[in-house]
C-alpha cells in the first residue's frame, strides 16, 4: 500500500492488516488441529506435505493455505469444507464476507466453527 494511501486511511505506513488477519486465522486453525489431537507433522502427512514447517507458517500467520489444500485441510482438522471456506473468507477477506453473506465477519473470539 503506498504511503500516502496508508496515511489517508489513518494507518501507519508499515502497518499490514493482512498479517494480523492471517495470524487470527492461524490461531483458529491451530486450535482445531489440537482439538483433533494432531501434531503439525501429522497434519503435514495427511496433506501430503514434505515439511511440517509449512503448517507452522500458516498457523503463525506467515503463510497462506493454497486453495487446492482447502478441502483436504478442512477434512484433516474435522471441519466441513464449506464451513472451512467461510472461515478462511471471514478472516482473510473481512470486507468481502458481508457482501456475500449479509453478515458481519465473526470476531476472532467467536470464529465460525
Amino acid at each position: 500500500m503506498p504511503a500516502e494511501r496508508a496515511q489517508k486511511l489513518g494507518r501507519p505506513q508499515d502497518a499490514d492488516p493482512s498479517k494480523e488477519l492471517r495470524r487470527r486465522l492461524g490461531r483458529v486453525l491451530k486450535k482445531r488441529r489440537e482439538e483433533r489431537g494432531l501434531t503439525q507433522a501429522d497434519l503435514a502427512d495427511a496433506l501430503g506435505l514434505r515439511y511440517y514447517s509449512f503448517v507452522s507458517q500458516v498457523e503463525n500467520g506467515l503463510g497462506r493455505i493454497p486453495q487446492d489444500l482447502y478441502a483436504p485441510w478442512s477434512k484433516a482438522i474435522g471441519m466441513d469444507p464449506s464451513e472451512f471456506g467461510w472461515l478462511v473468507l471471514a478472516h482473510l477477506e473481512p470486507g468481502l464476507y458481508p457482501l456475500i453473506t449479509g453478515k458481519e465477519p465473526p470476531s476472532p473470539e467467536d470464529p465460525i466453527t
